[in-house]
């Protein structure tokens, strides 16, 4: 007559499964990981996993289960870490490389002061609707209320203040403004 294997469904197996691999997997993966609290983190994720599928997984292959789920979150944690890392450092660079480049520096200077004399000389109503919409971020409604005129009479003033803008600053052609 074949054994019947357990089924580890049921609670009771479950518990004896986990008290008996729950210290070993967490063991395994301290030494991995070289942190307690992620080896303890991943070995609950471990046995949930198992929970999660106990229908499928054949009793007798149980630790092995266990270690194969173990290791597996093991890989993608490091592969995690890896992107993170990867991501920071170009991050850091990217933002060190452009804040310090004198080329930048100077030229992000020279176009801010273009923007101020093209801004400066925009018709009075056309200048402030623009301002208002643009650095105070007011809606187009907010603006026609503020200056008393229509909403039309804004949308017309700021798109004409952009035309101005894009045909007077060369750079200003591929930016949204």
């Amino acid at each position: 007559m074949p054994k019947i294997s357990p089924s580890l469904c049921e609670e009771e197996v479950f518990h004896s499964v986990h008290e008996e691999y729950s210290t070993p997997l967490r063991n395994f993966l301290y030494y991995r990981f070289g942190d307690l609290e992620k080896a303890r983190d991943f070995t609950q994720e471990a046995f949930i996993k198992l929970w999660d599928n106990c229908s499928k997984v054949i009793f007798d292959k149980v630790k092995s289960y266990l270690f194969t789920i173990g290791n597996r979150l093991f890989l993608d944690d490091v592969d995690h870490q890896k992107v993170v890392l990867k991501f920071q450092h170009r991050q850091g660079n990217s933002e060190q490389q452009i804040e310090s480049n004198p080329e930048f520096l100077y030229r992000q200077e020279e176009f801010k002061a273009q923007l101020e004399a093209v801004v400066s000389d925009l018709p009075e109503k056309q200048r402030a609707v623009f301002l208002l919409s643009r650095i105070d971020k007011m809606k187009n409604k907010e603006i026609a209320e503020t200056l008393d005129i229509s909403i039309k009479t804004v949308e017309k003033h700021i798109a004409s203040a952009l035309r101005i803008l894009r045909e007077n600053l060369d750079e200003l052609n591929d930016r949204k403004i």
